[in-house]
């Protein structure tokens, strides 16, 4: 009796990929039609998988929305990881904001690059906008393992380029704008592609993005040493 009960517990060949296109069909659904606009049946249609296996992976609908939130939460995470490295501030203070520039406009430029050419950061920014219109616990997931962690992130390095306190009113502020400008080419997409007459964003359109979101980025640096020009 012991050795079929053993058995049962082990996942089915398939399983990791149907787990990851249930994950993939809620981020488009719930993002589209929304949580309560979503049915399993629809979920599971979308994955191509049996509806039984939303509870097999995930223990129902709610579980499957906190699976969604977590792979949010690794995918931005091994963005960021490669985007903004282990920054370290060195002995020389003048080497140091060097550094810390020239990682904040290569963070900015992989975040452009993801956010506006990568297909899968659709699904994301739109389960996240209704997520950010109606927080749930999947929200409260992202937040402490992605936006909080990130933003402060971005801050200490914007104090070691700047010499501005990373926890000041001002420094979180314009962190969130220099992000806010990359996620409008997200959200605002349809709008972009019409008014540059682009039919689709991709490398070469995302490369335009950031060469002028970077520009942003110097303008903003450079006001800092210079403030009253």
């Amino acid at each position: 009796m012991k050795e079929p009960k053993a058995q049962s517990r082990r996942q089915p060949p398939g399983s990791d990929q149907t787990r990851a296109a249930l994950v993939h069909a809620a981020l488009q659904l719930f993002g589209s039609k929304g949580f309560d606009g979503t049915s399993t049946r629809e979920i599971a249609s979308l994955a191509k998988a049996n509806i039984g296996s939303i509870a097999y992976h995930f223990g129902g609908k709610e579980g499957l929305r906190l699976g969604a939130a977590d792979y949010i939460v690794e995918t931005i995470q091994g963005i960021a990881t490669q985007a903004l490295g282990d920054f370290q501030p060195i002995r020389d203070p003048a080497d140091t904001a060097d550094a810390a520039r020239r990682q904040l406009f290569a963070a900015l430029d992989r975040m452009v690059h993801f956010i506006v050419a990568r297909p899968e950061a659709g699904e994301i920014v739109q389960f996240l906008l209704r997520e950010l219109s109606h927080p749930t616990a999947a929200l409260d997931r992202i937040y402490a393992g992605v936006f909080e962690p990130l933003h402060r992130r971005l801050c200490a390095i914007w104090e070691a380029a700047t010499g501005e306190p990373a926890e000041s009113d001002d420094t979180k502020l314009t962190v969130f704008t220099i992000i806010g400008q990359v996620i409008y080419f997200r959200i605002g997409q349809e709008a972009v592609k019409r008014r540059m007459g682009w039919q689709a964003i991709g490398p070469s359109e995302a490369d335009a993005v950031a060469a002028v979101a970077k520009r942003n980025l110097a303008a903003i640096l450079a006001s800092r040493e210079n403030p009253n020009s």
